[in-house]
């Protein structure tokens, strides 16, 4: 049943959740307890996920696990919103929803951002989405953010083709299939050179030992390591310096204002998003957060495993100072972390450890974030009261108050279909914030 998670077919897995769901009822199945630990960004199948969890199979891996709260973030789709937060619904996790993609910032155009090696490049995200439909007015954005990136994927493939042949592949025939919608990434692309290069060429090993320019006893030892060898294969190919690299310019990517539009129509978050602090334009990240708040952000995401992880000692030392920093920045500018591992890279984790001694100083602030992003959530999901709605407006001015007031409600309201039921019959936009946390303590 839990391979039957990550089936393409969406039945599929609603009947194995339901199923899995229904031997915990039971007893048959006892999950680990609830733990404070909290992974708000981890991308589903729909745009990757390295351990090929769809949103459901996400969901089922927190409940099992234990962990708090959980959020999914896909590549420049909402396809898995709703499945992930029905799901949570069913079986009791707090769970928010979102989407990232890359933006150009024309007055950062000088400086390199959070994409390495691309000056006005930023990776950028909206959270807190409650539906994977999306306005009439806003189709447009959504449908060019796929359109692109299937647009980028099909040049890249046409310069790798001209390298690697006669090891060649079809974005529909190849590519298209390994994915559940049609949203593929450059690690689908790998993956589809990989099969057809073991299938075309007699010795797989000298052949890729030439393209990359890495000795054949190498290639040897890695061939057998799936993900490290996937992982160098994109490295020599798809990255700066690789044939299928292309240096980005200014039309290639969506604008922020752009990129917020959407968000904001759907009543979600627009949220700004940390690298390491070591780039020009992070440098500058009071410049930039100040600019980005300017256009509409509420909220900071930070990959912590990234900021503390680190085997050179000097360059931890230099990454967590840098961390510190910008989460004491965040925290003077009113902007509520949002914080987890990906898992869209080979070996990232399944949640992070706060209780490290690196994390520990900020460990309640990630937890903090977590439960403003929930509880936003389940207003907007259940009553459209979330954090950018007219009520929210009128009766939370400020972002502070808002961020105070929806951190709250996470707190206060359990998971599961029962709480949204709550919700819908004892709340209602006549009430004030005062109310409504009044009854939600009741």
């Amino acid at each position: 049943m839990e391979t039957k998670l990550n089936d393409f077919d969406p039945a599929v897995r609603a009947r194995a959740l339901a199923e899995l769901n229904a031997l915990v009822q039971q007893g048959v199945i006892s999950p680990e307890p609830e733990v404070d630990v909290a992974n708000m960004h981890c991308h589903t199948f729909f745009s990757f996920n390295a351990y090929g969890h769809s949103p459901t199979s996400l969901v089922w891996l927190a409940r099992q696990r234990g962990f708090k709260l959980m959020g999914i973030v896909d590549f420049d789709v909402l396809d898995g919103v709703d499945e992930f937060l029905d799901a949570c619904e069913l079986v009791g996790v707090r769970g928010s929803a979102g989407i990232e993609t890359r933006v150009f910032i024309p007055e950062f155009a000088t400086r390199e951002i959070n994409s390495p090696g691309e000056p006005g490049v930023c990776y950028h995200m909206g959270i807190g989405f409650t539906s994977s439909r999306v306005p009439d007015t806003v189709v447009g954005i959504l449908t060019d953010l796929r359109q692109r990136a299937a647009w980028r994927n099909r040049d890249m493939i046409a310069r790798i083709n001209a390298y690697l042949d006669p090891v060649t592949i079809d974005y529909e025939r190849d590519v298209l299939p390994l994915t559940p919608a049609g949203n593929a990434t450059e690690r689908h692309l790998v993956v589809a050179y990989l099969r057809a290069a073991a299938r075309i060429v007699p010795n797989p090993i000298e052949f890729w030992a030439d393209k990359l320019d890495v000795e054949p006893d190498q290639i040897a030892i890695l061939i057998g390591d799936s993900p490290g060898f996937q992982n160098l294969v994109r490295a020599k190919l798809m990255k700066r310096g690789g044939v299928g690299y292309v240096q980005p310019d200014s039309g290639m990517f969506p604008s922020v204002e752009e990129f917020h539009r959407l968000i904001l129509a759907c009543g979600a978050l627009p949220c700004a998003a940390w690298l390491d602090g070591t780039s020009e334009g992070e440098q500058a990240i009071e410049e930039l957060l100040t600019l980005l708040i300017g256009k509409g952000v509420v909220a900071l995401n930070i990959i912590p495993d990234r900021n503390w992880n680190i085997a050179d000692p000097e360059t931890r030392h230099t990454k967590v100072q840098n961390l510190y920093r910008v989460v004491r920045l965040a925290g003077e500018l009113d902007l509520p972390l949002h914080v987890g591992t990906e898992m869209s890279s080979f070996g990232q984790k399944l949640v992070d450890d706060f209780d490290v001694p690196e994390l520990a100083p900020v460990r309640q602030v990630f937890i903090d974030g977590a439960h403003f992003i929930y509880g936003h959530t389940m207003l907007q999901r259940a009553l459209a009261l979330g954090y950018q709605s007219e009520w929210a407006r009128a009766h939370l001015p400020s972002r502070r108050e808002r961020n105070e007031f929806y951190t709250r409600v996470g707190y206060l309201v359990p998971p599961g279909k029962a709480s949204m039921v709550r919700l819908l019959k004892q709340l209602n936009s006549s009430m004030s914030p005062a109310d409504i946390l009044s009854r939600l303590n009741e």
